[in-house]
């Protein structure tokens, strides 16, 4: 069954299942089929396109992917969303499945003017909490056009009798004539790693595998190059298919969110890849330095800082006195970051991140991830309200569209971080 089929299927009524991996750069032909002759706007219209997704993040993948002429918007905060839905120019909304429907109950989001529902994997979305808040939206959504993103149509079974019943199927499902699931297609290697940070992470597995001629796939056709590679490294998800030509030149190693873990696993036998982390960088920057002090003491040109220091010498073990310049240094450099102006209130936003104190996190624990996952700078960074069970942190406007969006994946003791914009902001 091909797109046109799908297309045709829909316009019968027909609920559509695409099988797909759960990326959102696989699904291009979405956008053919949720694509209207004219899309009303103006204020009070809805979006005519919905997206159920299963966290921040991927709405923010889907919004970025769409064609500019479908102007789609993303549920990253609860009050800006709805004041730009107020505006009626959004075609295409993609949201947190609970955040939908807190728009909902807003009435900042209105179900009866939607025409097509696009559930993106709900194989991620029941895992969790959220599966009675589907059912209800799509009971609410009875009369829009069903597309089922699946890469597991046979696991659905319940839910796709439920909402998207004599459904056509576009692709092939990883199952046998007799229904069973097909075996993994190759061994492989997985490292965790959010969408936003992926282009870094790959430098972090090139160093981790010491590899020099590596075959770097990001989607589109796999064209092997003449030299066989040292490595083989996806930094976009494969189709079953795609996984096999790829094992053909080497082990792979994929890059993935952990949602995507579970599809992974049902096509290859999966085994993880360390990358550098946090204390590796750090010796790394201590090799650094000392590599630095080595070179200056071999090009010479101190003579005037050695006689300056040399009464200390007499008195104290020369190490010493390198130790504590060392520690000076560090302290003027604190000493400058906590003497920059800070935020006026009024300029600061709130941001809503779902970690608190039932997760054993600080202040600290915030800041660190700001600075270290989300490139924030310590000046932008303004008070922290810690919570029970979720922390506001007060940011510079431009910082907290960049902290929504980069830091959402990480992780912040143990728990996966799913920021916003807080919905009072």
């Amino acid at each position: 069954m091909t797109a046109a089929d799908a297309k045709a299927a829909l316009e019968r009524g027909r609920p559509v299942v695409l099988v797909t991996p759960p990326a959102v750069e696989q699904v291009g032909d979405l956008w053919e089929l949720v694509a209207p002759a004219t899309p009303g706007h103006g204020p009070g219209v809805s979006p005519h396109v919905l997206i159920l997704c299963a966290d921040p993040a991927t709405a923010a993948e889907w919004a970025a992917a769409a064609p500019a002429e479908m102007r789609a918007h993303a549920v990253t905060g609860m009050a800006r969303s709805a004041q730009i839905l107020a505006q009626g120019f959004v075609h295409v909304l993609a949201g947190e499945v609970n955040d939908l429907a807190a728009l909902v109950q807003r009435s900042a989001l209105k179900l009866e003017q939607v025409s097509t529902v696009v559930i993106a994997w709900p194989e991620t979305i029941i895992a969790g909490d959220r599966a009675a808040t589907l059912d209800t939206m799509l009971a609410e959504l009875r009369e829009a056009r069903r597309i089922v993103l699946s890469w597991n149509p046979p696991a659905l079974a319940d839910f796709l009798e439920r909402h998207a019943r004599r459904a056509e199927v576009v692709g092939t499902p990883g199952v046998d004539e007799s229904g069973r699931p097909l075996p993994p297609v190759c061994r492989a290697r997985f490292a965790i790693v959010p969408s936003f940070r992926r282009s870094v992470a790959l430098h972090d597995v090139l160093d981790a595998l010491g590899a020099t001629t590596a075959f770097i796939w990001s989607g589109g056709p796999i064209v092997p190059p003449d030299q066989a590679p040292d490595a083989v490294v996806c930094s976009a998800v494969p189709t079953r298919d795609e996984l096999a030509t790829l094992a053909r030149m080497g082990e792979p190693v994929l890059l993935l969110n952990a949602s995507q873990l579970p599809y992974a696993r049902s096509i290859a036998t999966l085994a993880p890849l360390a990358l550098p982390g946090g204390a590796d960088r750090a010796r790394d920057r201590v090799e650094e330095l000392r590599d630095r002090v080595a070179r200056r003491i071999t090009a010479g040109g101190v003579d005037a800082e050695l006689a300056l220091l040399d009464p200390l010498f007499q008195r104290f073990d020369p190490a010493e006195v390198a130790g504590v310049l060392l520690a000076m240094l560090h302290e003027r450099q604190e000493e400058k970051e906590e003497a920059a102006p800070p935020l006026a209130p009024e300029t600061r936003v709130k941001v809503f991140v779902n970690v608190g104190k039932r997760d054993r996190a600080s202040a600290k624990d915030l800041v660190g991830a700001l600075i270290r996952e989300a490139g924030v700078a310590k000046a932008d960074i303004g008070r922290i309200e810690v919570r029970d069970s979720f922390s506001l942190v007060e940011l510079a406007p431009p910082a907290a569209q960049q902290a929504v969006q980069k830091l959402a994946g990480a992780m912040i003791r143990g728990r996966r971080v799913a920021p916003r914009l807080d919905q009072n902001t």
